[in-house]
C-alpha cells in the first residue's frame, strides 16, 4: 500500500476507509514476517534442542537454557548459536573442524538399509568439513539480497564441502518460462544463451517448480535422454540439483547447484541444501514487481491466506454476496486454513472460490446465519453455543456438534470453529477398520526416535505387546530372504528420499510364513528432510492362500480337461470303430432298415447308445438298440462288450432272453466300479417267412408301431435293467408286421426332456411320427425324428424297420 495517496477531491469518508485499510494490510504483513521468523526460528531451535537433549543427556528445557547461555556467552543470537550447534554435530571435538581443501575421497560403503541411526534427525555425518556451513551462509545472508549475491554466498559456502561448482536462480514466470535471475560460476556466455528458457517438456526446474519437490539429476547419460540439461554437457557438472523456493507463489522461484562431483547425492547433503534454500527463502521471496500489480483486496486476501497458512485449526475468511437490494444471500470463501473441511470432504485451498450454501447448505436460516449478519452489520464478536449439525455421508445421516466463532475484518468475516464429537466418532471408525482389513496403523518420529504401533500391529507381525514395537534393525531377521533386497530399498526410498511406498512382504512366524503389506509414508520438516513416517501394515496371508489356492485349482482343472480331452478323443475314435456309418439306409430280410445316430453335444465326453443290424445265418435278422448308463471311455468299453457279447450269442442260436440273462450276469460279474455298470436293451429278431418279430427288452423304452394312420407303443415283457439285479428273469414278446408298416427302435435321448414325464415325450413322438407319414407310407424316419431331437442333450439313436 505504500506509495498509495488520497485525491485532494475524495470525500472524508472514503480517505478515512483506505487509511484503514492500508493499517490492516500493514499489521497483516507484520504478522506474517512474525509468524515466517518464528516458524522458520523454531524449526532450528527444535533440531538445536534434540542434538543438546541427545549429546549431554539433559531435558528439553536445560537443553534450551544451554543455547540462551551459550549465545550469551559467545555474544551471538539464539538462531545464529542454533545453527552453529547443528554444524557441529558429529565433530570429533568442539570446535572448528580442520578445512580440507582436496576433494573427498570415496564415502565409505553405505550402512544397511534398515540401520535406524542413519534416518534419525541429528545422526551423525560423514567425513568431511560440515561443520557449519549454514550458520556461514545465515551470517552472508545478512548482507546479501540481489539473487547474484545469494548465489555467490551459496557456491562459496557449499563448494568446499559439497562439491557445488556453480549456482543457478530461476524465477518461473506466468507463462511458465524460465528467467535466470541470479547465478554464480557461470561465465558471461553461458548465463546469455541460458537466460531465458521456454515452456519446453524435461526441463528440470519447470518440474521442480510444479512439483514442488527437489529434483536430482545424479546420472548424466540418463539424464540427458530425460532432461534438457541446462549448462553444460553433463561431463562439467555430472551431478545437478534443483531445489523450489517453498512459499513463493505467484512467482516460483528454484535454485540449481551444479556439482563437480560425480554419483548420487547422499541424504545428509540433500538435506543441507534443502536446508540451504530454505534459508536463503527470505531475499528470494521479495517481490520484484511493479508497486500496485494488485489491487489493495487481492493484497488484503493474500496475507491472511499467508496467516491461515501458519494456523492450525479450521478457519475461513468470507466475503458477503449480496442482493440488488443489499442483503446478504451467500457468503464466497476467499481464504481458508489447511483443517478446513466441508460436508463433501473439500479441504483448505480446495475451498476457495466456493460458496458457504455450496459446502454447508442447511445453515441458511438458522442462529448461525443470524450471528454472521450481525456480526457483519454491528462489527460484534459472534460466539455461538455448541449445536448439531446433520450432515449427510453416503447416503446416511451423521450428526455434528460445531462451535463457531465469527469476528468482522473490514467488509469480510473471520470464520472459526470446533468439532466436538470428531475424536470419539474417528476413533471408533479406525478400530473397525483395523480390525475388518486385519491392518494396523505405524508412525515412527526420526527426531525423538519413538515409535508407535496400533494393536492390530501387533496382531499382523504375531509379536507380543508387552515386547513393544519393532526396531527397524529388528525387521531383517523376520523377513523372508528374498524379499529383503525389495523391502530395502524401498526402505531406502521412503527413509532417504522421502518417497511414500507400497510394497508387499512376507515374515515368519511361529504360524508360519504370513504375506504382509506395508503402505507408508514420511512427513517433511519445512527444508523437505523426513522427520517422521507413518502409514500401515496389512497382513494378506488370507487373500494371497486363497490366490495360491485358485492358481492350483485352475491348474488341476487345465490338467483335468487336458485328459478328459484325450480321453474323448479316444472314446470318439473307438466309437467310430465299433458302430457302423451314424446314417445309413439298408435291407435285411426284405425290410427297409433307416439308421440314425447323433451324439450328444456336451463338449467332452462320449455316450454309450449303440445299435447293431445283422443278417443270421438262418436268413432271419438281428435288430439291436442299446443304451449303456454313463459317459466316456468306460460307457464306450461296455457298449462293445454288450454289442458283440450280444451278436455272438444269438448268432450261435441263444434263445433272446437267455441272451439278456447273461448279459445281466455278464455286467454284474465285470462291474469294476461299487456302483456297477448298467444298461437298458431292446433287442428283435425278424423272420421274413411268416413276418413276424420276437422281441425282448430290458428297461428299454418300448418300441412304436406307426399302422394305417395311428401309432402305438408295443406291450411291454418284463426285463429290468441289465446289471441292476441278479438272476433276474425277461420275457419275451411277438408281433406280426404287415406291409406298410414302420416299428421304431430307439434310445431315451429321443424322448426325454429335463423336468417332464417320460409320457408326454412318448406322445410327442407319436405325434411327429404320424406327421411324417401324411405325406407318404413309404418315407423314412430315422433322420427326420433324430433330427426333431429335444435339445441334443443325450445321444439320440433311432431304427426304423419298416416293411415295404
Amino acid at each position: 500500500m505504500e506509495g498509495d495517496t488520497v485525491t485532494p477531491d475524495a470525500g472524508e469518508g472514503k480517505a478515512s476507509e483506505v487509511l484503514a485499510l492500508a493499517k490492516v494490510v500493514a499489521r497483516l504483513r507484520a504478522e506474517v514476517v512474525d509468524l515466517e521468523s518464528g516458524a522458520s526460528m523454531t524449526a532450528v531451535l527444535e533440531r538445536a534442542k534434540g542434538v543438546v537433549m541427545a549429546q549431554a543427556g539433559m531435558s528439553a528445557d536445560a537443553a534450551y537454557q544451554l543455547l540462551m547461555d551459550r549465545a550469551e556467552q559467545r555474544r551471538r543470537t539464539l538462531l545464529e548459536e542454533c545453527w552453529i550447534t547443528l554444524g557441529r554435530v558429529g565433530s570429533a571435538a568442539p570446535g572448528p573442524a580442520p578445512v580440507t581443501t582436496a576433494p573427498a575421497g570415496p564415502p565409505e560403503e553405505n550402512p544397511s538399509p534398515f540401520d535406524a541411526g542413519r534416518y534419525l534427525v541429528g545422526g551423525p555425518p560423514p567425513a568431511g568439513d560440515r561443520t557449519a556451513p549454514l550458520a556461514r551462509l545465515a551470517h552472508g545472508l545478512a548482507h546479501a539480497r540481489p539473487p547474484d549475491d545469494v548465489a555467490e554466498l551459496l557456491r562459496s559456502t557449499l563448494s568446499e564441502t559439497e562439491g557445488v561448482d556453480a549456482v543457478m536462480i530461476y524465477t518461473v514466470t506466468e507463462g511458465r518460462s524460465l528467467e535466470l535471475v541470479g547465478r554464480a560460476g557461470i561465465d558471461d556466455a553461458l548465463a546469455e544463451q541460458w537466460s531465458h528458457v521456454p515452456p519446453l517438456a524435461g526441463v528440470a526446474p519447470l518440474e521442480a517448480a510444479d512439483l514442488q519437490e527437489a529434483v536430482w539429476l545424479e546420472e548424466p547419460e540418463r539424464d540427458a535422454a530425460r532432461h534438457l540439461l541446462i549448462g553444460d554437457p553433463p561431463g562439467q557438472w555430472p551431478s545437478r540439483a534443483w531445489i523450489p523456493v517453498p512459499g513463493t507463489a505467484p512467482r516460483t522461484t528454484v535454485v540449481g547447484f551444479l556439482r563437480t562431483v560425480p554419483g548420487p547425492f547422499d541424504p545428509r547433503t540433500r538435506t543441507l541444501l534443502r536446508r540451504a534454500v530454505r534459508l536463503c527463502g527470505g531475499p528470494l521471496r521479495e517481490d520484484r514487481r511493479p508497486r500496485g500489480a494488485h489491487a489493495p483486496q487481492e493484497e488484503d486476501v493474500r496475507a491472511v491466506q499467508t496467516v491461515f497458512d501458519a494456523m492450525s485449526g479450521a478457519a475461513a475468511l468470507l466475503t458477503p454476496l449480496r442482493t440488488d437490494t443489499g442483503e446478504v444471500e451467500d457468503y464466497l470463501i476467499e481464504a481458508a486454513t489447511r483443517e478446513a473441511v466441508d460436508v463433501a470432504g473439500r479441504q483448505g485451498k480446495e475451498l476457495v472460490g466456493r460458496r458457504i450454501l455450496e459446502t454447508y447448505p442447511t445453515v441458511a436460516g438458522t442462529s448461525l446465519w443470524d450471528g454472521y449478519l450481525e456480526t457483519l452489520a454491528t462489527g460484534t464478536v459472534y460466539e455461538g453455543a455448541p449445536f448439531t449439525y446433520v450432515e449427510v455421508s453416503a447416503g446416511v445421516q451423521e450428526k455434528s456438534v460445531y462451535s463457531v466463532r465469527a469476528s468482522r475484518l473490514g467488509g469480510r468475516l473471520v470464520v472459526s470453529w470446533v468439532r466436538h464429537d470428531t475424536s470419539a466418532r474417528e476413533n471408533r471408525r479406525l478400530a473397525d477398520m483395523q480390525r475388518l482389513g486385519n491392518l494396523g496403523w505405524a508412525s515412527w518420529n526420526l527426531v525423538t526416535d519413538i515409535i508407535t504401533w496400533s494393536d492390530q500391529v501387533y496382531v499382523v507381525f504375531d509379536r507380543d505387546p508387552a515386547l513393544g514395537p519393532m526396531p527397524l534393525e529388528e525387521l531383517p531377521r523376520h523377513l523372508v530372504a528374498e524379499d529383503l533386497p525389495r523391502l530395502a530399498a524401498a526402505v531406502q526410498r521412503l527413509l532417504g528420499d522421502g518417497r511414500p511406498i507400497d510394497q508387499p512382504f512376507r515374515i515368519t512366524t511361529a504360524r508360519g510364513v504370513r504375506h504382509l503389506r506395508i503402505v507408508a509414508e514420511a512427513q517433511r520438516d519445512t527444508d523437505g528432510a523426513p522427520i517422521e513416517v507413518h502409514g500401515f501394515f496389512q497382513d494378506l496371508s488370507a487373500q494371497r492362500d486363497a490366490e495360491l489356492a485358485l492358481l492350483e485349482s485352475e491348474r488341476h482343472n487345465l490338467v483335468q480337461r487336458g485328459m478328459l480331452k484325450a480321453e474323448r478323443a479316444l472314446g470318439a475314435r473307438l466309437q467310430d470303430t465299433l458302430l457302423p456309418i451314424p446314417e445309413q439306409s439298408l435291407e435285411l430280410a426284405g425290410l427297409c432298415v433307416d439308421v440314425a445316430y447323433v451324439p450328444a453335444d456336451r463338449g467332452l465326453n462320449v455316450g454309450g447308445d449303440w445299435y447293431s443290424a445283422i443278417e443270421l445265418p438262418d436268413g432271419s435278422a438281428l435288430f439291436v438298440v442299446g443304451d449303456v448308463a454313463g459317459h466316456g471311455l468306460a460307457a464306450v468299453g461296455t457298449m462293445a462288450q454288450l454289442r458283440f457279447t450280444a451278436k455272438g450269442m444269438t448268432i450261435t442260436g441263444s434263445a433272446l432272453p437267455d441272451v439278456l440273462g447273461r448279459l445281466n450276469a455278464l455286467l454284474l460279474h465285470t462291474a469294476t466300479d461299487e456302483r456297477g455298470a448298467t444298461a437298458t436293451m431292446v433287442m428283435g429278431r425278424y423272420r421274413p417267412w411268416d413276418h413276424r418279430l420276437t422281441w425282448v427288452r430290458a428297461g428299454h423304452p418300448p418300441p412304436l408301431l406307426v399302422r394305417g394312420g395311428e401309432a402305438s407303443f408295443l406291450s411291454q415283457p418284463a426285463g429290468c435293467l441289465l446289471g441292476a439285479e441278479p438272476g433276474a428273469r425277461y420275457g419275451e414278446a411277438e408281433v406280426e408286421l404287415l406291409p406298410g408298416d414302420h416299428l421304431l427302435l430307439y434310445t431315451d435321448g429321443l424322448v426325454e426332456e429335463p423336468g417332464e414325464d417320460l409320457s408326454v415325450g412318448l406322445d410327442r413322438l407319436a405325434a411327429r411320427a404320424l406327421g411324417l407319414l401324411r405325406g407318404s407310407r413309404d418315407a423314412m424316419l430315422s433322420r427326420p425324428l433324430a433330427a426333431m431331437g429335444p435339445g441334443n442333450r443325450d445321444d439320440i439313436c433311432v431304427l426304423d424297420l419298416h416293411l415295404p
